[in-house]
């Protein structure tokens, strides 16, 4: 395993996303959690580079969803089907991860800023909210936001 401790020290933009990662999720297979960092790493490799930013979350993901090395490490060579998700909160929260994901080196492609778009919509997930949710990430100081926020915003669209 990683340590998680050590990553979220180095990269304190990563504490947020233990948030959502520790949480109880629907996810009952080692399939459901490897499809999850499949698609991390692919949204991760859409600039055609992996920063060094980048890798160490994805890392610290694969630490919380009980990855082992070994696995995590194939996941970069062999790309499999990726398995969807069929709660919306998780949805929702890997929607987040993979947003938090795109602004963790510090540079926003075009490329991955339509790659997220179109992923949002793959997800079934309200393009308005998602749209709202990456322009609060893009205005926000820390390209974070709350919890609390990220569900109210797609909660409103329910309305």
């Amino acid at each position: 395993m990683f340590s998680s401790k050590k990553l979220v020290q180095r990269y304190p933009f990563l504490t947020r996303i233990l948030i959502f990662t520790r949480k109880k999720y629907a996810m009952n297979t080692s399939q459901e959690k490897i499809s999850l960092l499949q698609e991390m790493i692919a949204f991760a490799l859409v600039d055609g580079e992996l920063h060094d930013r980048e890798y160490d979350f994805l890392e610290l993901i694969a630490n919380e969803l009980e990855i082992d090395k070994t696995t995590f490490f194939d996941l970069f060579k062999n790309r499999g089907a990726i398995v969807v998700i069929k709660d919306e909160f998780n949805r929702i929260c890997q929607f987040y991860r993979l947003a938090l994901l795109m602004h963790s080196d510090g540079v926003l492609h075009e490329r991955e800023w339509v790659k997220i778009n179109e992923i949002g919509i793959n997800m079934g997930l309200n393009p308005y909210a998602t749209k709202r949710i990456l322009q609060l990430m893009k205005t926000s100081p820390n390209q974070m936001v709350s919890p609390e926020v990220l569900l109210a915003v797609f909660s409103e669209q329910h309305n």
